[in-house]
């Protein structure tokens, strides 16, 4: 089946640059494309409203009698239970606003007590992001590695469970690999079986399901409102409040206390305990809206919106010669509009700077801070392509169309390596951020080799 034959699908909701064009190495523009939103999505429209909202009633929170003080601090506390109402917390269950989900989880591996369960160790899988494997690697911990089926992996948990008592399991909730969703209802249930609490790291799954950690049983979730399409710089923490009341501050500052003397310190229970220092509020609001949007949707037309949009890039990416679409398990029924590939004989990062420079097309490439999986899926990196609300049809075509040109004629350009990114050779584009008055002089700032690329 085509993709031409499949359901045409518009965006779902509107995002601030949407419709924007960009320039291309043969001199003409070319809207923007944006498959590349499962790294940083791009501002609801409605949120990028409520910022321009909140911006003149900003002002400190927490201790000012001024006007502006008092208004933001109610649009804080109230951006903190928005969250909490977004992913269905417990009436115990605390917020805590971080910068993204790697703070999340870095903040809550600090807070697992050493005898938690009898060991205070963790358990995780293999194919996890580096943001929920990296920080349990300074506790008492287990990897395990994932099976080639879901039911095996979900298997396979229990069997470690069952040779040992674990403080926590931690998963991530949808893979920024593949897009397969794992089962976090039934893993919070097994977890609790055996004494041990369920963490998951919701990146990819808060933007494109629904979560209720009172209907599943999950412990804690974190997440990033860069990926949530409140980019401003906030991410949340929401679970169980006994480990964060007795963990060490995350930071050591104004807000997080009770009281101070020259050598002794009350500090304040979470989420305070965890927020020194003056909070993002901008951001926190921002990510607020974002919930709110996404949560006024009618229940399951996000999920099929993607699941249309997936399934038309799919279809079309299985039908180029060469393509091969990753996935961990065949056996996972439930995916998010992410889709990791690999053509044959072609490198990642030359398709990625192909499909900018010759198409407008944004993509991802490299092995997405997910090295582990990586290694076994492909042995180097893929491309990836991400949808979400607003991403269309015609996005997905666009992408499949390119590719084919590429397959059947070739580039149109030359490219070079620079360190280990693929980039035109030569590269005539001009840097717009001078015309759109956003840096006071054209210039390229080298960014590095990033190492979820390499």
């Amino acid at each position: 089946m085509s993709s031409s034959t499949l359901v045409t699908a518009p965006p779902l909701l509107p995002v601030a640059g949407a419709g924007r064009h960009v320039p291309l190495v043969d001199g003409r523009t070319s809207r923007y494309v944006d498959l590349d939103v499962a790294a940083s999505a791009p501002a609801l429209r409605a949120v990028a409203d409520h910022v321009a909202d909140v911006l003149p009633v900003y002002g400190s929170v927490h201790r000012g009698a001024g006007w502006t003080s008092q208004v933001s601090t109610a649009l804080y506390e109230s951006a903190r239970a928005g969250v909490g109402e977004f992913v269905g917390a417990r009436d115990d269950d605390v917020v805590v606003v971080v910068r993204n989900t790697t703070e999340a989880l870095n903040l809550l591996a600090s807070a697992v007590p050493a005898g938690a369960n009898g060991t205070g160790a963790v358990l995780f899988l293999d194919v996890e992001h580096h943001a929920n494997l990296l920080p349990w690697r300074n506790l008492p911990h287990r990897c395990v590695t994932a099976a080639h089926t879901l039911a095996g992996t979900v298997a396979g948990i229990a069997d470690a469970l069952a040779e040992q008592p674990y403080a926590v399991v931690a998963v991530t909730g949808s893979s920024n690999v593949t897009g397969e969703l794992v089962p976090i209802a039934q893993l919070a249930d097994l977890a609790h079986a055996h004494g041990a609490r369920l963490v998951v790291d919701a990146a990819q799954l808060a933007p494109h399901r629904r979560i209720d950690l009172a209907t599943t049983g999950v412990d804690y979730v974190a997440l990033s409102g860069h990926k949530l399409y409140a980019p401003f710089g906030a991410g949340a923490l929401v679970g169980r409040r006994d480990w964060l009341d007795a963990a060490p501050p995350h930071l050591a500052g104004g807000g997080a206390v009770r009281e101070v003397g020259a050598e002794q310190t009350e500090w304040a229970p979470a989420p305070q305990r965890h927020e020194a220092g003056t909070p993002n509020v901008v951001g926190a609001t921002a990510l607020a809206a974002a919930c709110r949007t996404l949560a006024d949707l009618p229940e399951g037309v996000l999920a099929a919106h993607e699941a249309d949009l997936r399934e038309r890039l799919v279809t079309g990416l299985r039908a180029l010669p060469g393509v091969r679409v990753l996935s961990i398990w065949p056996d996972a029924t439930e995916r998010i509009g992410v889709v990791s590939f690999t053509v044959a004989g072609r490198d990642p990062g030359r398709i990625a700077a192909y499909l900018s420079a010759e198409h407008g097309i944004g993509v991802r490439d490299g092995r997405f801070c997910a090295h582990p999986l990586m290694d076994r899926l492909s042995g180097t990196g893929a491309v990836r392509a991400s949808v979400g609300v607003g991403s269309s049809s015609e996005d997905v075509d666009a992408l499949l169309e390119a590719l084919e040109d590429l397959l059947t004629g070739g580039e149109g350009w030359t490219y070079a390596l620079d360190g280990s990114r693929w980039v035109p050779s030569p590269d005539p584009r001009p840097l717009d951020l001078t015309v759109a008055a956003l840096l006071p002089a054209a210039r390229r700032t080298a960014d590095g080799d990033s190492p979820c690329r390499s």
